[in-house]
């Protein structure tokens, strides 16, 4: 009798494991790409409900925070929650060769504790199939508890929009004021070779990514570094619209929806101008 043999195999079908599919692979590369020049090393947070990232930046300044639902996946196993401690760049250099159609399948499991596969997958019948092992880190924890802010003023605009107002004002200064009132949302900086101002009005459009929708309970004016915002555009590639959160006193949002089962989102703490 083959004992050993039969325990053994009996032992694989008891090993933990997470795997995950996802068609759209490009989603995720695009996460990696947007947050890689904020977090260095950040955990793969693995649920049955999601995958997850927050991390804040190495200046403590701003905060990352990325969900995907199981939902996102069109296969999704996750037997036990696990983080995954990966390098941002070192991922960011395998997602670069994933085509723009490929699929991606995540795997890690318990007897191999300290590796991450993935799998890219043409959608072609005759596409390759190209593996690598990403190799885990243990990082230390510093998951922080997002309160749920009630914001006094929220808009919702073209991605792109925010992405070109972010990258033009940033040749003038080095900090954009962010007010919110009754004409609109005004994007000001003022700097050493002149100052530039940015209005922009809701307003209603054919599709309704291309809208402007302001809510406003009461106005806000907050001054924040241009270079984090111009950071934070960097996910522009994940969602053709933008939410920016905004409350007296307490860091924006800047959040980019991902379809319906996801979000990258950015907080940024106000900088407070001395006297």
């Amino acid at each position: 009798m083959q004992l050993p043999s039969k325990r053994s195999h009996c032992e694989v079908l008891f090993i933990n494991m997470f795997e995950a599919v996802l068609t759209e692979g490009k989603t995720f590369k695009h996460i990696i790409e947007a947050i890689k020049d904020l977090v260095g090393d950040c955990n793969l947070d693995c649920s049955e409900e999601e995958i997850s990232i927050q991390s804040m930046d190495s200046a403590h300044v701003s905060l990352v925070a990325v969900r995907l639902g199981s939902e996102a996946f069109s296969t999704y196993r996750c037997d036990r929650p696990n983080s995954l401690g990966i390098s941002t760049s070192n991922m960011d250099k395998i997602l670069k060769m994933l085509g723009d159609k490929d699929s991606i399948t995540f795997k890690a499991e318990d007897d191999k504790p300290d590796i991450l596969t993935m799998l890219f997958e043409s959608e072609n019948d005759h596409g390759a199939i190209a593996d690598f092992d990403l190799k885990l880190m243990d990082i230390e924890r510093d998951q922080l508890g997002i309160p749920d802010t009630p914001y006094k003023c929220t808009i919702q605009m073209p991605s792109s929009e925010f992405q070109r107002i972010a990258r033009d004002l940033q040749v003038l200064g080095d900090t954009c004021t962010i007010s919110c009132g009754k004409e609109g949302v005004r994007f000001s900086v003022s700097g050493a070779i002149g100052n530039g101002n940015i209005l922009i009005r809701a307003n209603t459009a054919e599709k309704d990514e291309e809208s402007v929708v302001i809510n406003m309970n009461e106005p806000v004016e907050l001054n924040f570094a241009l270079r984090y915002l111009n950071f934070f555009t960097k996910a522009t590639k994940l969602s053709n619209t933008v939410v920016i959160s905004m409350s007296p006193d307490v860091p924006i949002v800047v959040e980019y929806p991902i379809q319906d089962y996801g979000h990258t989102k950015f907080y940024l703490a106000p900088k407070i101008e001395e006297d």
